[in-house]
C-alpha cells in the first residue's frame, strides 16, 4: 500500500498520506478522505499476504483479518475501544489482494508519553486518566466475553477528538473458554499463568491452567506501575525477587525518592496496582471491581504539562506576531491572513485567535479540524521563522479548557469544559459542531462563561 498513493474503499477515495507502524503480519497507514477536507483522518490496517507460496502462510493473513474483524464488530460502540469504520480488498498490493480495516485515527500512545515523561513518571491526573478508561474498556470486553490478550502501553492509545484513551490491536484476542491463540501477551506484560502456558507450548506440552480474562488485568497494573515509576519493568517482573515478593517492590517503587510522584499521598493507586498484580489470577481483581476502588474518587487535576502532551485540534504559536503588528489594524489582518494561509498548508482552519492585550497577547492559537492536521502542523512548524523575524516560531498543543483560562487570565483548581454544541462569539453564543472557539472578546464574558459551564469528568 506504502506505493499505492489511493485506494477506494466504503464508496470513497482515500489518499495514503504515511506508514504509521507494520508487524509480522499487518502494515498500519495513515489515510485522508478525498473531497472532503473536514473528514476525519482514519487508519488502514492492512494484512499483507506473504511473499513465499503455501496456503498456510497464505491463509495467515486471512485469519488475522477474520479474528480481528470479528471481535471489533462485536465491542463496536464503546468510546474506549478503537472504532471500527469498515473493511475492504486493496486489490493492489505487491503480493496480491490483501484484506483492510479501516479505523479511526488516533494520537499518541502511552509508550511515547512513558518516553516524554523522562523517566519521572507520568501525573496522577494522566494515570487515573489512563486507568479508568481502559478499566471501562475491559469490563465491556470481558462481560462480551472477550480476553484482550495482548495489553501494553503501545496498544493504549490517546484519542484527541473524545479526550480519552483507548484499547487497540486486537489480533492476539480470544473468547473466554476457547482459546485460539498458542502465544499471548508481550514480554514483560505476561501474567505468570500465560508464562507457564507459552512455556509448556514451546515444549510441546498443554497447560491445565486456562487464561482468563485476568491476564488483562495483570498487564494494566504492570502499564500502571511504570507509569507511576517512569521506568520500564520488564527485567524486573521477570526477575526471582519479583516472583518472591512481588509487592514488597511495588511498595520499595512507592517510597522512592527518585519518583516524581512519590510527594502525593498515592497509597490509594499503591493497593489497586496490587490487587491487579495478584499471583493467584483467581484472587485477581476483576475490571468492574477495579473501577470501584477509592482511587478513583480522588479529584487529580491535570498538569499543564498533561495538556501540551496530549494532542489536541488547538495548536499554540509563540514568537510569531511582534507588538507593531499588534498595533496597526491594517498591518494586524495582513500577518493574521499570512499565518492562516501558512497554517491552511497542513489541513483546514476551523478557527483563529489572536488576543491583542494581555494574557496571551500576541500568541496564535489555531484550532484545525482534527488533531492529526494539528500534529503535522506542530512537527513542521515548529522551528521556522516568519516574515523574516529572527525569532523562531515555537508550536504546542493546548487543550480548548486551557486556552480559554490562560487567555481569561484564570487560575483553577478544577478544569471545567463547555458544551460541544455551542461557541462563544463577540459575548454571545454560536452554535457549532465542535468545542470552544476563542474571541478577543471573551476576556469580558468570564463569569458567563462560568455560570454556564460543567464539571468536567
Amino acid at each position: 500500500m506504502a506505493g499505492v498513493p489511493l485506494l477506494e474503499a466504503l464508496g470513497r477515495l482515500w489518499q495514503v498520506q504515511a506508514q504509521l507502524g507494520s508487524g509480522a503480519s499487518a502494515s498500519v497507514f495513515r489515510v485522508r478522505c478525498c473531497g472532503d477536507p473536514r473528514a476525519p483522518l482514519g487508519a488502514v490496517k492492512e494484512f499483507v499476504p506473504p511473499a513465499r507460496p503455501g496456503p498456510a502462510a497464505r491463509s495467515a493473513p486471512d485469519y488475522g483479518f477474520g479474528k480481528e474483524r470479528a471481535a471489533l464488530e462485536q465491542l463496536r460502540g464503546h468510546r474506549n475501544i478503537v472504532t471500527l469504520y469498515g473493511v475492504f480488498t486493496n486489490h493492489f498490493s505487491a503480493n496480491g489482494p490483501s484484506r483492510c480495516l479501516l479505523l479511526e485515527l488516533l494520537d499518541i500512545s502511552v509508550s511515547e508519553l512513558l518516553l516524554y515523561s523522562s523517566h519521572q513518571g507520568c501525573s496522577m491526573w494522566m494515570i487515573q486518566h489512563c486507568a479508568r478508561d481502559v478499566l471501562e474498556a475491559l469490563s465491556f470486553l470481558h462481560h462480551k466475553g472477550y480476553v484482550h490478550a495482548d495489553l501494553k502501553p503501545r496498544n493504549i492509545l490517546w484519542s484527541a477528538e473524545e479526550e480519552c484513551f483507548k484499547l487497540i490491536d486486537f489480533g492476539l484476542s480470544f473468547k473466554e473458554g476457547n482459546q485460539d491463540v498458542k502465544y499471548i501477551q508481550t514480554d514483560g506484560y505476561r501474567a505468570p499463568e500465560a508464562e507457564l502456558q507459552n512455556c509448556l507450548a514451546q515444549a510441546g506440552l498443554q497447560s491445565e491452567t486456562e487464561c482468563t480474562s485476568a491476564v488483562d488485568l495483570w498487564s494494566l497494573g504492570i502499564v500502571l506501575l511504570e507509569m507511576f515509576s517512569g521506568m520500564k519493568l520488564k527485567h524486573t517482573v521477570q526477575s526471582q525477587e519479583w516472583k518472591t515478593n512481588s509487592s514488597a517492590i511495588i511498595d520499595h517503587i512507592f517510597a522512592s525518592e527518585g519518583v516524581v510522584n512519590s510527594a502525593i499521598p498515592a497509597y490509594h493507586l499503591r493497593d489497586l496496582i496490587k490487587s491487579m498484580l495478584h499471583g493467584d489470577q483467581a484472587k485477581r481483581a476483576t475490571a468492574a471491581k477495579a473501577l470501584c476502588s477509592p482511587f478513583f474518587s480522588i479529584p487529580f487535576a491535570p498538569h499543564i504539562e498533561d495538556l501540551v502532551m496530549l494532542p489536541t485540534p488547538v495548536l499554540r504559536l509563540l514568537n510569531v506576531l511582534s507588538d507593531t503588528s499588534l498595533q496597526s489594524e491594517e498591518e494586524y489582518e495582513d500577518v493574521l491572513e499570512d499565518i492562516r494561509e501558512e497554517c491552511q498548508k497542513y489541513g483546514p482552519v476551523v478557527s483563529m485567535l489572536v488576543p491583542k492585550e494581555n494574557p496571551g497577547k500576541g500568541q496564535v492559537f489555531v484550532e484545525y479540524a482534527n488533531a492529526g492536521d494539528s500534529k503535522a502542523a506542530q512537527k513542521l512548524l515548529t522551528g521556522r521563522t516568519f516574515d523574516g523575524q529572527p525569532k523562531k516560531w515555537c508550536c504546542e498543543w493546548v487543550t480548548q479548557r486551557a486556552a480559554l483560562y490562560e487567555v481569561c487570565g484564570l487560575t483553577v483548581s478544577k478544569f471545567l469544559f463547555l458544551p460541544e454544541e455551542s461557541r462563544i462569539l463577540q459575548g454571545g453564543w454560536v452554535r457549532s459542531q465542535r468545542g470552544l472557539l476563542l474571541s478577543g472578546h471573551l476576556v469580558t464574558n468570564v463569569t458567563a462563561v462560568l455560570h454556564r459551564a460543567l464539571p468536567y469528568h
